[in-house]
């Protein structure tokens, strides 16, 4: 089993309001280009973490701005040199079950032009990895990854 090991773990903690949604992903796109990643990358990881938040305000939290959204970064080295951008999303609202999730017919989608729900189809396009955690302590997890080219 490979060692596998967290560097830098960064935190920024925002309120569940569209307004803070800026600093997030400067915060996230500051960081991204730091290890290593370009431009084109950055800007997927920064829509995908933007689109989870997104959700999160209007679903999880049904647009209370008084929810707390915790963002944690961190890079994990995996043998062969290997090395993935992490990003770890937590919220204390209403839970999402990603067993009961079913992607939009698209054609259906754009016939009725309907706006939203393309989120977690998105975010699983955008990131290497899209993992909805149980919720541990009363508290929501998304976990993402992005690996870093060698």
């Amino acid at each position: 089993m490979p060692d596998t090991h967290n560097h830098n773990e960064q935190i920024l903690q925002i309120q569940s309001r569209t307004e803070f949604l800026s600093d997030m992903r400067n915060f996230v796109s500051d960081a991204a280009r730091r290890v290593g990643f370009d431009e084109g990358d950055v800007g997927k990881i920064e829509l995908a973490i933007d689109e989870a938040c997104t959700n999160i305000i209007k679903h999880a939290y049904r647009f209370n701005p008084d929810g707390l959204i915790e963002i944690r970064l961190s890079t994990q080295e995996s043998g062969q040199n290997s090395r993935k951008f992490v990003v770890e999303i937590f919220d204390s609202g209403l839970s999402f079950d990603s067993s009961q999730y079913s992607a939009p017919n698209m054609s259906e989608y754009f016939r009725k032009l309907r706006h939203g729900g393309l989120g977690i189809l998105l975010m699983k396009k955008l990131m290497d990895e899209v993992e909805f955690g149980p919720s541990v302590g009363g508290r929501n997890a998304i976990r993402m990854v992005k690996y870093l080219p060698a």
